[in-house]
């Protein structure tokens, strides 16, 4: 079957290579029909951070078909549509036990610790799968899981409805929280991002409004707000527009250390709050694109195919997209 596979640090391959074998226990082959391309994926190309096996296929964000199922798996049916959880948890830890899977001491992820979506077929734990309706399209679907990472992040946040929330970063994260906000019901979105294109879309979908990272710019009520880029030059920016009691949520994958002076948090009483993956918010996510799912189709950048893929990570890492996901369709 033809995959992509991550070798080496920069070293992206599309290759002919072995269809899974027949499922192990506890496990069910799926035929991946479709497949996002992760702000994750492309910081794991570029700096090699995650490699913990080479060459291995990337690709968390998934949903497939069932064609086999391993022994002891007797709720699924070949046939039923899936979406995939990306957290590949040990069950054993502290974190684990209390329920807390995305903190769990050696947590890793599907398409790094195991063969991932960007291929025509994959092996998963049965636990890491959830049932899909039919009826909600598979490029609305696949975005399963990055909606999931943004309603944590949005759960985390605890913007009053009323209250303006800034987003810095209009990238899949930052535009869905966006998107997770306006259908909780906030109608004051405000959203910075460098791309027009993505900005204008989100914005579009939303009901958003785009300003800059100044505090003249975002108001001088902004009390809430999500980092979504990844850049300390853009927290940096989101603490000098902060009018204090209010907190930022951290979702972006960050890029160097900040100098921070801890008198701005203790002044203005802000809290910076971590968010990391997601706990359980993926059934939730499901059903939230269950009634978005025109909205969520109008972010999509492209659809693409396996071949496509090395191309697709230099233009999203040159910043060229015009939409926030782009979806493979094997």
């Amino acid at each position: 079957m033809k995959a992509v596979r991550l070798h080496a640090k920069g070293d992206l391959r599309v290759e002919e290579i072995a269809a899974p074998a027949a499922p192990l226990p506890g496990c069910v082959n799926l035929a991946v029909t479709a497949a996002g391309i992760c702000g994750s994926d492309l910081h794991n190309f570029r700096t090699g951070q995650w490699i913990s096996r080479s060459p291995s296929v990337p690709g968390h964000e998934l949903i497939g078909r069932v064609t086999a199922l391993g022994a002891g798996v007797a709720d699924l049916a070949p046939g039923d549509r899936v979406v995939a959880d990306s957290r590949f948890w040990c069950g054993d830890c502290p974190a684990c036990r209390a329920g807390n899977h995305h903190l769990c001491a050696s947590l890793g992820f599907v398409g790094e610790v195991c063969d991932g979506g960007f291929a025509e077929a994959t092996s998963l734990p049965r636990r890491l799968l959830h049932k899909l309706p039919e009826d909600l399209p598979d490029e609305a679907a696949v975005m399963a899981e990055p909606v999931a990472v943004a309603l944590h992040a949005v759960r985390r946040l605890r913007a009053e409805a009323q209250a303006p929330v800034l987003i810095a970063g209009c990238g899949p994260i930052g535009g869905l929280a966006a998107l997770v906000l306006w259908a909780a019901g906030h109608r004051d979105i405000r959203v910075a991002d460098r791309n027009a294109q993505r900005l204008a879309r989100v914005c579009a979908v939303t009901g958003a409004r785009p300003v800059d990272l100044t505090a003249a710019s975002a108001g001088a009520d902004i009390r809430f707000a999500i980092e979504a880029t990844g850049s300390t030059a853009a927290l940096e920016s989101l603490l000098g527009c902060m009018s204090g009691g209010g907190a930022i949520a951290l979702v972006g994958i960050m890029h160097g250390r900040i100098a921070l002076d801890p008198n701005i948090l203790v002044e203005r009483e802000v809290s910076l709050i971590g968010c990391h993956a997601f706990r359980d918010e993926l059934p939730e996510a499901i059903q939230l694109l269950a009634r978005v799912a025109p909205q969520a189709r109008h972010l999509i950048d492209r659809e693409i195919t396996l071949a496509d893929v090395p191309q697709a990570y230099e233009r999203l890492i040159a910043g060229k997209s015009e939409g926030l996901k782009t979806i493979i369709r094997p």
